[in-house]
């Protein structure tokens, strides 16, 4: 069985937010929850990198270990949701996230927080695949469909990998072993493969 996998590579990723937005746009994420963010290091220096975060999906995830309503469960592929049904919105996971991937909505009453809402690797949740309820509290089902979580799909540079944990850590190995080390590691050819000719280049 595949175990479902993110990994984000730092190297090819520019910072567009393309990820941030595709995932907003395919589940209608309310306002004030990012279920994924682009984080910059060393922002505007040299050695700055951005990393695409959201749920990793842990195979030991510390939401579901704090959860004193054991609302977070693990799908036979690999991939943490929970059912917002029993969610009490105590926010313990949000603490116990290293990731500060479960989140409260923004919207509603003052001083009324709601349900934990987080990335679902667009495997729905525990509804029937592909109903309205589904669709109203977790967004599209994608997996159910056959296709990769949205913000994998729309990533420009491919820096974000989606799907079963050992494709995606052979396509990263394959990735760093052809890539080498040093000036050529940056630029043009990290994200699209190759260098573009300059005028006056030998053919």
């Amino acid at each position: 069985m595949a175990r479902m996998k993110f990994i984000c590579d730092a190297e090819r990723c520019i910072e567009c937010n393309g990820c941030v937005t595709a995932c907003k746009n395919e589940h209608e994420v309310p306002w004030g929850v990012n279920r994924r963010r682009v984080v910059t290091l060393n922002d505007g220096v040299p050695g700055e990198k951005s990393i695409s975060v959201a749920c990793m999906h842990c195979s030991d995830a510390p939401c579901m270990a704090v959860c004193p309503v054991q609302c977070f469960y693990r799908t036979d592929e690999g991939v943490v949701l929970h059912d917002k049904d029993v969610c009490i919105g105590c926010g313990y996971c949000s603490y116990a996230c290293p990731f500060g991937a479960p989140q409260f909505p923004g919207q509603g009453t003052f001083g009324v927080r709601g349900k934990m809402d987080k990335c679902t690797f667009c495997a729905g949740g525990p509804e029937e695949n592909g109903s309205q309820a589904e669709f109203e509290k977790y967004g599209r089902n994608r997996l159910a469909e056959g296709k990769l979580p949205a913000c994998a799909e729309m990533c420009s540079t491919k820096a974000l990998l989606a799907g079963d944990g050992d494709v995606v850590a052979d396509i990263f190995r394959t990735r760093v072993v052809q890539r080498g080390k040093g000036a050529e590691v940056w630029g043009w050819g990290t994200a699209y493969g190759s260098k573009p000719a300059k005028p006056g280049d030998a053919s």
